[in-house]
């Protein structure tokens, strides 16, 4: 006889726990809890460019009618995203299963229940300062939306949808997702490495940033190396717009000039005789259609004891699948962000976010440096450094 606290299987457990789930089960729950996540992702949108996260995060709690108040917005759009937003435990929801009183109007059920943003999710959907800040990256799918037509065209024909069709949404996620990092990190991040950090402390030391974008990785290095001038360079016209604003701001105008130009034009920015002490391209070289042509301007344009520095994605050495997040991740931006911005612009090298250090390499080598080598930057974001050997 089996006593009752035996652990051994019964007749009765393999009816009970049911059948083992078969391979397209466990595909399509996978599938399924990517749209949840899709779903959540979008929802992350409207409360970032609604500014319902921020009015949560200095005001909180609210009820609908507070949020709606609060931001300029309907009450009765406010109410679903917090139910929603609640529902997917992203806020905290005072009382949820409090029941509507009598005869209520069903129209306006739920009006005074408070919505809570916990701090620690307020730290990432509000506090643009954290390095946990990632409210941006909703912008890019909702960026990447309204073009989806475009880039099923492009799909098709080989033809591309440049930065500028993605749009603000497109821009300014990139700038503000990664300006923690440049305000916090990079100057000590620079400062651990000593053939790099020994140049920009020269007195004078004149410095480009290449593919800069809104200018936080130039004002970081104007403000780690305050002898330094440095020069911004971008081909987008409001991407430079931002960033001449953003030195004014800072204060840094009378160091940082920020130029609207194409980086293979660098002998144009610069008076010949007047080389740079540093370059820098921060995750940029893998948008370029045509990388050797920048990477040859820089070398021309950088004195033969100065220092190049690439930053582009942490991806993996070769290619495997599966792949870790970060593949993931770049293959993600890749087919819906750089791939079609770097086609959209013919001649293009196609190189896609998923830029392999080999292929640096070859640039490199290519535009004339000897050799790449990896610099010991660690645990910067998503990111590798790339010093580029004269």
């Amino acid at each position: 006889m089996v006593s009752s606290d035996d652990d051994s299987p019964g007749p009765g457990d393999q009816r009970e726990s049911g059948p083992a789930p078969s391979d397209a089960d466990v595909f399509a729950e996978r599938l399924f809890s990517a749209t949840l996540g899709a779903i959540d992702v979008l929802a992350v949108y409207v409360g970032d460019r609604l500014g319902w996260y921020r009015a949560l995060a200095d005001g909180g709690p609210l009820t609908s009618t507070g949020l709606a108040e609060r931001t300029g917005t309907h009450e009765r759009y406010a109410r679903e995203w917090l139910e929603q937003q609640a529902a997917s435990g992203i806020l905290v929801a005072e009382d949820p299963g409090a029941a509507p009183a009598v005869g209520a109007d069903p129209a306006t059920v739920g009006r005074e229940r408070l919505y809570a943003l916990p701090a620690a999710h307020a730290e990432v959907l509000a506090d643009t300062s954290s390095l946990a800040y990632l409210a941006p990256l909703a912008r890019f799918v909702g960026a990447i939306g309204p073009q989806l037509p475009h880039l099923l065209d492009a799909y098709r024909t080989g033809g591309g949808v440049s930065w500028e069709q993605l749009g603000d949404d497109a821009r300014e996620a990139q700038a503000d997702v990664n300006r923690p990092w440049f305000e916090r990190e990079l100057a000590p991040a620079l400062a651990g490495v000593p053939e790099v950090h020994d140049v920009l402390s020269r007195p004078g030391a004149r410095v480009v940033d290449v593919g800069c974008g809104f200018g936080w990785s130039t004002l970081a290095l104007a403000r780690a190396y305050p002898d330094a001038v440095v020069h911004g360079v971008d081909v987008d016209r409001p991407s430079v717009a931002a960033a001449r604003a953003a030195a004014e701001e800072a204060g840094l105008a009378d160091r940082v000039t920020f130029h609207l130009a194409d980086a293979a034009e660098l002998g144009l920015v610069e008076p010949a005789g007047r080389p740079f002490d540093a370059a820098f391209a921060f995750e940029c070289v893998h948008d370029m259609p045509r990388p050797v042509a920048v990477l040859d301007a820089v070398r021309r344009a950088v004195r033969p004891d100065g220092v190049v520095v690439v930053m582009d994605e942490a991806v993996g050495e070769e290619f495997t699948a599966p792949a870790d997040d970060v593949d993931r991740v770049m293959y993600g931006y890749s087919l819906f962000v750089c791939l079609p911005d770097g086609l959209s612009s013919p001649p293009s090298v196609g190189t896609g976010t998923v830029m392999r250090p080999a292929t640096l390499r070859r640039y490199a080598r290519e535009a004339g440096f000897a050799d790449v080598e990896v610099l010991p930057v660690e645990d910067f974001a998503f990111f590798r450094f790339y010093r580029l050997v004269p």
